[in-house]
């Protein structure tokens, strides 16, 4: 145990000399240092942080859409989430077609990439939708839309392009 020990405070001491091939490589290291006072404001934010999620409860949000029938706490705009507009995105394989509409089902807005002037094989396309989906959400912000739900119908390529359109078309995808 006395060998092992003198190899390696050996080691340790010669770091700055010249070292034989493959004998130990220990490298120097700086202690990290920590004020009294930078400790302090640590421990002073981990616990805001923790009365903050405290006074946050369960009741208040839920990751989960309310049932039909039960209302929700959370607001939009100054909307309860039944009364936000719906945005129903149909992506079929050779077009996809966008739809505003109210909470009351009442259509609003109403386009498609054949619309928007795209024909045949590039109606198909993601910038189509991605097209599509900022003219409807400009035609929505003239009618007073600002929130809105999203359902997504098919499996075309314009599927993710479409909710991206309206983004970019100023409206906010809950």
């Amino acid at each position: 145990m006395n060998g092992a020990l003198r190899r390696t405070w050996n080691c340790l001491l010669s770091v700055g000399r010249q070292q034989a091939p493959g004998a130990l490589q220990v490298s120097r290291h700086r202690a990290l240092h920590v004020g009294v006072r930078s400790s302090q404001d640590a421990a002073e934010n981990v616990s805001n942080l923790k009365a903050e999620a405290e006074s946050q409860s369960s009741k208040d949000f839920s990751p989960v859409p309310p049932l039909p029938g039960k209302s929700s706490q959370l607001r939009w705009g100054g909307k309860k989430f039944e009364e936000i507009p719906v945005v129903h995105v149909k992506a079929t394989y050779n077009n996809t077609h966008i739809q505003v509409t109210s909470y009351e089902s009442q259509s609003l807005v109403r386009t498609s990439c054949g619309t928007e002037g795209f024909k045949n094989a590039k109606k198909s396309t993601a910038v189509a939708a991605q097209t599509a989906g900022i003219s409807a959400a400009a035609k929505a912000i003239g009618k007073g839309v600002s929130h809105v739900r999203v359902v997504v119908k098919g499996l075309g390529p314009g599927r993710l392009s479409a909710i991206k359109g309206l983004t970019m078309g100023g409206l906010e995808v809950i």
